[in-house]
């Protein structure tokens, strides 16, 4: 990167924090107090969400990969879920004095460090977990990929309720088994199980993975609705995993509802949870995890499978986010929240070729696009690339590439995250009100254009 170029990107970021840039043909610049009744520093007064934090340049995933594909002109990057905010002061501190050490010997695992995943899951969530069925993890693909190779042998089906997060699919395609896609119904933006199809995809499968809290579609599942499913893997020998990696983002007035805690104890025990702090603090890079089942059977087995090879600095910043971290993510998720009102509202105002209904969790907002593959033709462009390369391009990835091109943003497809991914685009609102303000407005000035 040109120094010219560094200069100017970090010139604009600092501008986009403070500056909305809204300025559609006909649009209506709406701030954070427009969509949410409450002034900004009401809503969070003790940290500086508001930072346009610059991670360009620092090999990070999110920003300098869509740079890498599409070129320096990325204004705004939108995809990779996790935060663009400087992490919790605790976590700073903690890895600072562990640093002063300046020893990086074998490290144990000491007892304060589970209890710390212990006392987080019973002070947030009143989930009484035993310390004795923690299973330490690097993340929870590892964890993910371990429980696969324990129950479901190459060549056997995973149920995944679809669409659904794209990683799965990747670690099916690990452990070389088939990803079996029940759809969901979508009424009105919601998403909903088809119990009928689900059953009938169970009978044929070994695993189910559950998202809990739904990526990409936000869906936080309800008691009732995780015992039904529960009930039907349970009769149909399914083994269920559940990847509640999102769970510590809600949006106001809804409810996680752990697996763990369903009153039908057979269903819990043909169960095993899976998380980390990684989403919840953005620590994804420090790789620490874990997994939890009150089924030891299933621990041992699964374990067979599994080494996590910890590393201090991960161990350190989770025990220090688990303890001391509360207020920060009560914060964040407040600013999280009137981001993705903010968006709801300016979409519905101002973007008519598009439809995103907010999601009751996770930061992830789900857009249909659908109308924007017809405005640009990207079916017949696809179906041209397609028939010149003999590639697997999709009129979604299309789409990202035309707002790469045009609005300078990048989402991800919809089409990655399986059966009922067409025809959406899945766009990340873990960052600064400034550049989700960009975002919008260069996205609705490019669609207005085309």
């Amino acid at each position: 990167m040109s120094q010219v170029h560094e200069l100017n990107r970090r010139a604009f970021l600092k501008n986009a924090g403070v500056t909305a840039v809204l300025g559609a043909v006909g649009a209506k610049p709406l701030s954070a107090t427009q969509a949410t009744g409450v002034p900004p520093t009401l809503l969070y007064p003790n940290y500086d969400f508001d930072e346009t934090f610059d991670r360009v340049g620092t090999d990070c995933s999110k920003w300098d990969s869509p740079i890498a594909t599409f070129g320096e002109n990325i204004e705004v990057a939108m995809g990779i879920a996790d935060m663009d905010f400087r992490v919790a002061p605790c976590v700073t501190k903690a890895l600072a004095e562990r640093c002063a050490h300046e020893n990086w010997g074998y490290l144990r695992r000491p007892e304060s460090y589970v209890q710390s995943i212990v006392d987080w899951n019973k002070r947030r969530y009143d989930l009484d977990i035993d310390p004795g069925t923690i299973i330490l993890n690097t993340g929870v693909h590892s964890g993910l990929i371990a429980a696969l190779q324990t129950f479901a042998p190459p060549g056997s089906r995973v149920l995944l309720t679809a669409p659904v997060y794209s990683g799965f699919y990747s670690d099916l395609r690990f452990t070389r088994t088939v990803p079996e896609d029940s759809p969901m119904r979508l009424v009105d933006g919601r998403y909903s199980i088809d119990f009928e199809d689900f059953e009938r995809r169970a009978r044929r499968a070994n695993v189910f993975i559950l998202c809990n809290p739904q990526n990409p579609t936000g869906n936080l599942w309800s008691a009732e609705d995780m015992t039904r499913m529960g009930e039907i893997c349970l009769e149909h020998r399914v083994v269920v995993l559940v990847d509640e990696i999102h769970c510590d983002f809600v949006g106001n007035d809804e409810q996680y509802v752990p697996f763990a805690s369903l009153p039908n104890r057979e269903i819990v025990n043909n169960s095993i949870t899976f998380k980390s702090a990684s989403k919840s603090f953005s620590l994804s890079g420090m790789k620490a995890a874990w997994y939890f089942s009150s089924n030891r059977d299933y621990l041992e087995r699964v374990g067979a499978n599994s080494r996590a090879d910890l590393n201090t600095l991960g161990m350190v910043a989770t025990q220090a986010a688990l303890t001391d971290g509360d207020e920060w993510l009560d914060e964040s998720n407040v600013y999280l929240n009137a981001n993705q009102e903010l968006a709801e509202a300016y979409i519905r105002e101002n973007m008519p070729l598009v439809k995103y209904t907010k999601s009751p969790g996770t930061y992830l907002a789900w857009l249909d696009v659908s109308q924007v593959v017809e405005r640009i033709g990207a079916e017949s462009i696809a179906a041209e690339e397609n028939a010149s390369s003999g590639g697997q391009v999709t009129p979604e990835s299309i789409v990202q590439r035309w707002f790469a091109e045009n609005a300078r943003v990048y989402v991800n497809p919809g089409s990655s995250y399986g059966t009922g991914g067409a025809g959406h685009m899945r766009m990340n609102l873990a960052t600064s009100r400034g550049l989700v303000e960009r975002a919008l407005g260069n996205m609705s000035r490019a669609l207005a254009r085309a």
